[in-house]
């Protein structure tokens, strides 16, 4: 399990507490990594207080420099030992506790299991930006999965090892599903609770990193559709709909 981090100082303690709890109750074999992607905050500080209390299991990976989502998610899956890799983010938007449920939908023909945000809270232009986001490119890049936005996923390591990937932004999630998806492995989908940030701001939704990102969503649909096209495995797509049904609080 890792976490990339961001000016997160404020709710690591809480995340990787309850990310310990959760394990433990959970499986028997675990690593947590949090990729601390220059930082300007106190985030180092509060990182080396939380692996003295934890211990070896809590493994730190260090950008001197910011170098991006996607470069801290390669970081994060670079480090990864284990058989299964889960991630989600540093700000405790999502509820680790609700690892279980992936775990519960993973068996032998599943590769990956993808949450979906039951109900994603967020101010309201966020809500939007986000929605027109994940509909843009779900279709720009035939991507079969609901929620390309929700980073709450679980995939098994050798898949990972499998594909190649380059993004340095956010666009690495379209990338990653994308890759997963043209690999024929299994696909199941959990709908997972979505809470409001307590601490910091986003850097996804600002003008500039919108530019940035349709530039080089658009130079990666260049990449991966037009010039890497191939034909698409069958869908295999498992889709929890209990989930669904969940009441929409906290």
């Amino acid at each position: 399990m890792f976490f990339p981090a961001y000016n997160d100082a404020l709710s690591l303690p809480g995340l990787i507490g309850k990310t310990f709890e959760t394990l433990e109750d959970n499986v028997d074999d675990f690593e947590v990594i949090v990729v601390n992607d220059g930082s300007a905050d106190d985030t180092g500080a509060v990182l080396e207080a939380l692996v003295r209390k934890h211990g070896p299991r809590l493994r730190i990976v260090t950008h001197a420099v910011n170098r991006g989502y996607g470069g801290a998610l390669r970081s994060g899956f670079a480090a990864a030992t284990k058989e299964l890799v889960f991630y989600t983010d540093g700000d405790g938007q999502y509820d680790v506790g609700e690892l279980p449920k992936l775990l519960d939908r993973l068996n032998a023909n599943v590769g990956l299991v993808n949450g979906f945000k039951l109900e994603r809270n967020d101010p309201q232009h966020r809500i939007f930006i986000g929605n027109a986001y994940n509909r843009f490119a779900r279709l720009l890049f035939r991507i079969r999965i609901r929620d390309i936005d929700c980073d709450f996923r679980l995939i098994r390591r050798s898949l990972i090892e499998s594909i190649h990937l380059t993004s340095t932004s956010g666009t690495i999630c379209v990338e990653l599903v994308r890759k997963l998806e043209i690999s024929g492995c299994g696909v199941a989908e959990v709908g997972v609770h979505h809470y409001a940030r307590m601490h910091g701001s986003s850097q996804f939704f600002r003008i500039k990193s919108l530019l940035s990102t349709f530039s080089q969503l658009v130079k990666l649909w260049f990449k991966l559709v037009v010039i890497d096209e191939r034909p698409v495995a069958p869908a295999r797509v498992s889709v929890d709909l209990t989930a669904e049904q969940e009441p929409r609080t906290k």
